[in-house]
């Protein structure tokens, strides 16, 4: 060990450590992200066996391994997160460590009114740090210190295009590595490396929290509740189409999305097996290199039996929706002949960032929806046990 890799008192810094290639131990951390390669292996959550960081550390040291940025290794579980977007802060939610988040890109995307159906469990959105600031500054990834950036380094590169590679590592190298992938939706051609499922990044996310019981106890509950709402759906062709997209309080125009698509985003749509209604349309989904509208015209000649319709107001009830954005297409002279204005299939659209809880309460809200018939019942999983497993844990 170089004589500079220690402090005044003998005892290595965080910093030092991240620049000479240590350990990072005020969070848990032990040598930050290795080279992503653009490799994916089946089952790759053991550190190698015979690296120095097992020779040096305690025995409790665990790596984690998530395409792009490769393998991190703690040596505890880190005790302060910076997540990125609303899917990966509800997915620390889960797993009873909402209190380690430090951060949210933007909050006004952070759908949180879920969290009041389940006893004990909240998070305060005031106190996390909005890091959009017209651009991402890094000026507040020092000032959090946090133990780990939960966020895909492209989606500060690429998606917003924000920040350079340089930029990136200079953050990993003096506050802490980035850990995480950008899984809401699969239309942008900067992503070239693996994608995950929401249950596979949810469980890459547990790993870091070492929280595989909650996981599980979770994923069990969802694997119970999609196999009840598929065991009582009616046939495939008599399943409506819907037409996703972005449009307002007060719409006029609507950013399109693609129901067909396999982001984590639409995995509720894909459990109630929903046509996307602008497949073969030539209409495209919203992505980096496509952010175009369509109006109602368009929308016509599609004429969907149903629509999605996301909004961005925190807290939205579907009361609201009704006053504010379904009775304003009703009143209007293009809008009122759509089909799905006209059948009463007007929908809220649900969060672009789904995490594992949002995901329940959207399998339960579009069965009841679109199939009141079949779904009579007030609900189709358990609040309590579901708040139970977050806040206690899982016994055994």
């Amino acid at each position: 060990m170089h004589e500079n890799d220690t402090d005044a008192i003998g005892a290595p810094t965080r910093r030092d450590y991240v620049k000479f290639g240590g350990a990072v131990v005020g969070g848990g951390l032990l040598a930050g992200c290795g080279s992503s390669g653009g490799e994916e292996t089946p089952t790759d959550t053991d550190s190698a066996p015979g690296s120095p960081t097992e020779t040096t550390t305690e025995s409790n040291s665990y790596s984690v391994t998530m395409e792009p940025a490769g393998t991190v290794e703690f040596d505890s579980v880190p005790q302060s997160v910076a997540p990125f977007t609303a899917d990966y802060v509800d997915m620390m939610v889960a797993l009873g460590h909402g209190d380690a988040a430090e951060s949210i890109w933007y909050r006004g995307r952070y759908k949180t009114i879920h969290y009041e159906e389940l006893d004990g469990v909240s998070i305060d959105l005031d106190s996390l740090t909005q890091l959009w600031n017209d651009g991402v500054p890094k000026e507040p990834f020092y000032a959090m210190d946090a133990d780990l950036h939960l966020i895909d380094p492209h989606a500060l590169t690429d998606w917003f295009q924000v920040w350079e590679q340089d930029d990136v590592e200079e953050i990993s190298e003096q506050v802490a590595p980035f850990v995480g992938n950008v899984i809401f939706r699969r239309t942008d051609d900067w992503h070239d490396y693996r994608y995950y499922s929401l249950y596979e990044a949810f469980e890459k996310v547990a790993e870091i929290f070492q929280e595989r019981a909650r996981f599980e106890a979770i994923e069990s509950m969802h694997d119970d509740l999609v196999a009840t709402v598929q065991s009582r759906l009616p046939a495939p062709d008599e399943h409506p189409n819907a037409a996703l997209v972005f449009g307002g309080q007060e719409p006029e125009e609507f950013t399109p999305y693609r129901l067909s698509g396999n982001g984590a985003n639409k995995e509720h749509f894909r459990t109630l097996g929903l046509a996307d209604a602008f497949s073969g349309t030539g209409v495209d989904g919203l992505s980096t290199s496509n952010s175009g509208t369509i109006d109602y015209e368009t929308l016509l000649e599609v004429d969907p039996d149903s629509l999605l319709i996301r909004y961005h107001r925190q807290g939205l009830t579907r009361q609201a929706f009704e006053d504010e954005v379904v009775s304003y297409m009703r009143d209007h002279e293009l809008g009122s002949q759509l089909s799905a204005v006209q059948d009463d299939r007007v929908f809220r659209g649900g969060p672009i960032y789904s995490g594992p809880l949002h995901n329940l309460f959207m399998i339960e809200r579009y069965a009841k929806g679109y199939f009141p018939e079949a779904f009579p019942e007030n609900e189709l999983f358990d609040r309590d046990r579901l708040a139970t497993i977050i806040t206690e844990g899982v016994d055994g």
